[in-house]
């Protein structure tokens, strides 16, 4: 049997000077004593996991909607996805891993329902009353949104992982963990992505082969459907595992050359040290490119985008004149946070298939 304490001593051992520390934590909003068995960012991630808002990924859409096939990501899959490979980095790079896991974990809970169609949407629905950015919306969701607990609102996670999820915010502290995180999501879904377009035909193999990280990871495309299923496969692990290593081995020399030695020495950079060397990231702008063009612009994937954009438009305007048909525990919160901003609240919350379904109800009711 290990007790907490004896946890952070392992971490002491093991983790590299750069890296943060549980022990070290500045603590959670509102005070809890500390789990005698468990170290805080462990509690953090469990958390997170038992959340409604992440059970709710399940059935948000990554890049295709839930229906369109059961094999595609889901906003959860790609979650999952992130963690491993966050994990993988974290574990390699010796920092801190069951905080690199907590902030994987969280830091897609606040997406809105179908991808970034929804939350486009819901940004231009929210202009004239602070817009909307999922990033942001992750972090209200585990400071106030979740609503499990007794004595305080959100989740009351460490001041540490609700750091990591401002990923765009410029006053984020820079720490190896965070960069991790934002890296690990821009591998997967590099790789996920291509292999999902690739799987549902609208991205072509011989399109696709002549991109230059398609080359590097060299795959042999087969002359059978089954093979080339299996290329696909294979090509999507190679293609995670190309981005992982160049990671590693380029943000270890980063350190190095950067004499990192401690926590305070991060503090004094105003970039990151997590990321690609120059020619990888050459190679993946030209793949960024590839997917928004021949991918994301995709007419079935634009006619899926436009028909989200016209749902959450629809739900946004019939719950701003009737507001009666959201749920009583939002409409009691409207005093406090303000009509617009409750209204953003539930339907980002919502699942793919209940904006459809509510979109489905005011329409025969109203």
């Amino acid at each position: 049997m290990l007790s907490r304490e004896e946890f952070e001593e392992r971490e002491d051992a093991f983790l590299a000077p750069y890296a943060l520390r549980s022990k070290l934590s500045k603590g959670r909003r509102f005070p809890e004593a500390h789990h005698e068995f468990r170290p805080d960012f462990q509690r953090d991630k469990e958390r997170v996991t038992y959340s409604t808002a992440f059970r709710r990924l399940e059935y948000k859409t990554q890049v295709f909607v839930n229906h369109e096939g059961d094999h595609y990501r889901t906003r959860l899959t790609h979650t999952l996805e992130v963690s491993l490979i966050a994990r993988s980095l974290a574990r390699t790079l010796r920092i801190n891993e069951d905080l690199v896991e907590a902030i994987a974990l969280a830091h897609d809970l606040g997406h809105s329902p179908f991808g970034h169609a929804g939350e486009s949407a819901l940004n231009e629905l929210m202009q004239a009353h602070g817009g909307f950015e999922h990033n942001l919306q992750s972090l209200r969701i585990v400071e106030d949104l979740e609503d499990c607990y007794e004595q305080f609102p959100g989740l009351n996670l460490t001041w540490e992982v609700r750091e990591g999820l401002k990923k765009h915010a410029p006053e984020r502290m820079n720490a190896l963990e965070f960069d991790v995180v934002d890296v690990a999501d821009e591998i997967a879904y590099n790789a996920h992505d291509l292999n999902d377009g690739v799987r549902s035909n609208y991205l072509a193999l011989d399109e696709v082969k002549e991109l230059k990280i398609w080359q590097r990871i060299d795959p042999k495309i087969g002359g059978t459907d089954s093979a080339a299923y299996l290329t696909n496969a294979r090509a999507t692990r190679n293609l995670v595992n190309a981005q992982v290593v160049d990671v590693i081995l380029n943000t270890t020399a980063t350190i190095k050359r950067g004499a990192v030695t401690s926590v305070g020495d991060l503090a004094t950079l105003k970039t990151g040290l997590v990321g690609f060397s120059s020619t990888l990231a050459s190679e993946i702008a030209e793949l960024k490119e590839f997917l928004f063009r021949k991918l994301y612009r995709h007419p079935k994937v634009e006619r899926m985008n436009k028909k989200a954009r016209e749902t959450i438009s629809t739900l946004f305007q019939t719950y701003s004149s009737h507001p009666e048909h959201m749920p009583p525990y939002f409409q009691k919160k409207m005093s406090e946070w303000g009509k617009e901003r409750v209204i953003c609240d539930y339907i980002a919350g919502m699942t793919d298939r209940y904006a459809h379904k509510e979109f489905d109800r005011l329409k025969t009711s109203l």
